[in-house]
This record gives structure tokens, C-alpha cells and sequence, in this order.
């Protein structure tokens, strides 16, 4: 057989596709990072008839090029939460903004093959606009971010995503300096906000792009 890592992937995502779908989730499956840009833009966004749009913490929607399109989108506000150089007490503000976009884009820590998705969150915008407030969530969702359940999802969490995350934005915290989650107490912590997403309230309302590539962390 000719790719088999790729035809791996293609059966595992449909197979994911069907489990989410079951439990409300509107889904897509892009072949890599540039598909899910193209979903996201010609598929997705003009189908919502948004008027304002924001995005949570994602490294995937920066590497796929979705963050760089939208903020140029025509026609809509833009809550840009990840502009460089803002006051903290403004991007506090924009955050608290960005619960009511009419479209809000953002990923995942883990996906479980049962349907639900599992994050961890510092401040909780991101966890938050996931569960209520933006008429339209999109999660972009690398296919290294697939675990069997929610154990192995806190574990991957826990062990790889928030201590790498740390490191990324150079936090002051314990896992930056060993690897390892501590618990720890540290102002810099990141790690205060859990959310289990176990169905999409309203149907359709979160829309999933399964994206057959690793992304982010």
C-alpha cells in the first residue's frame, strides 16, 4: 500500500468525523494545515454572516494561516487578542469583548476518540468562548492532538502541552525549568482552568476542523 501513514490518518479522522458528529459537533477534515485555511475562510466564516471575530490562544490557527487572514477579513470587526505591544489592561478588555464575537476561532489541547474535547486554560477566554458567548466557535485540531480518552488527555496535558506552552512564553514556572507539571503556585502559572466539551450546544454551534497534520502543542 502507497502512504500508509497518510491512509492511517485519513481512516482514523473519518472514523473521529462520525463520533463528533454524533455528538453535535458540525465537522470538517482537511488534508493539511492549507486545506483547514480554505475550510475556515470559503467554507466555514460565510456561511455565519459574522460581524465580529476573535480568536482563543492557538498556535494552530497562527500555523495555518488563519489568524493572519482573518485579521484582515473585510467588513467586521477584529478583536485581535494576539497583537504585540498592547497594555495588558486593553487586551484584558478585548478578551472580555471577544466572549461575545459573533465567530471565534480557536484549538484544542486534546480530542478524545469518544467525541470530547478536553482544555486547560490560564485565564479561561479561551475555555470560556468554547462552552458560551460566541455564536460560532471554530477548533482547528492537529492529528497529534488525538488521545483514546479523558485520562490520557489530562495526562497529555499535564505532561507535554502545558509545560511546552510554558516554556514557549516564557513563564516563570517550575515545568519550565524540569519538563514536568509541579502543581506549582507560581503567579505565572497556566494551568488554572480545565473544561470537558463533551457536546455541541446548540447543534452545529462548535465546528471542527480535523486537520490530517501536526499542529501546535
Amino acid at each position: 500500500m502507497d502512504k500508509p501513514i497518510e491512509n492511517f490518518w485519513s481512516l482514523r479522522l473519518e472514523s473521529l468525523k462520525e463520533i463528533l458528529e454524533s455528538n453535535n459537533f458540525e465537522v470538517h477534515i482537511a488534508a493539511d494545515a492549507q486545506a483547514a485555511k480554505r475550510i475556515v475562510l470559503e467554507e466555514i466564516l460565510p456561511k455565519t454572516d459574522a460581524h465580529s471575530l476573535s480568536w482563543g490562544g492557538s498556535m494552530t490557527v497562527v500555523q495555518t494561516g488563519v489568524y493572519e487572514a482573518l485579521k484582515k477579513h473585510p467588513g467586521v470587526e477584529i478583536l485581535d487578542t494576539f497583537e504585540k505591544g498592547v497594555p495588558p489592561a486593553e487586551m484584558y478588555e478585548r478578551r472580555r469583548r471577544s466572549l461575545l464575537a459573533d465567530f471565534f476561532v480557536t484549538g484544542t489541547n486534546a480530542v478524545t476518540e469518544t467525541g470530547k474535547l478536553v482544555n486547560l486554560d490560564m485565564t479561561g477566554n479561551r475555555t470560556g468562548a468554547i462552552g458560551f458567548g460566541p455564536k460560532n466557535v471554530v477548533i482547528l485540531v492537529g492529528r497529534n492532538k488525538i488521545v483514546p480518552d479523558i485520562e490520557d488527555a489530562m495526562l497529555r496535558i499535564k505532561n507535554y502541552s502545558a509545560p511546552t506552552n510554558a516554556m514557549r512564553l516564557d513563564k516563570k514556572t517550575p515545568c519550565v525549568k524540569t519538563g514536568f507539571c509541579e502543581d506549582c503556585r507560581s503567579p505565572d502559572r497556566i494551568c488554572n482552568t480545565w473544561t470537558i466539551t463533551e457536546k455541541s450546544y446548540p447543534k452545529g454551534r462548535i465546528k471542527i476542523v480535523l486537520i490530517n497534520q501536526e499542529l501546535g502543542l
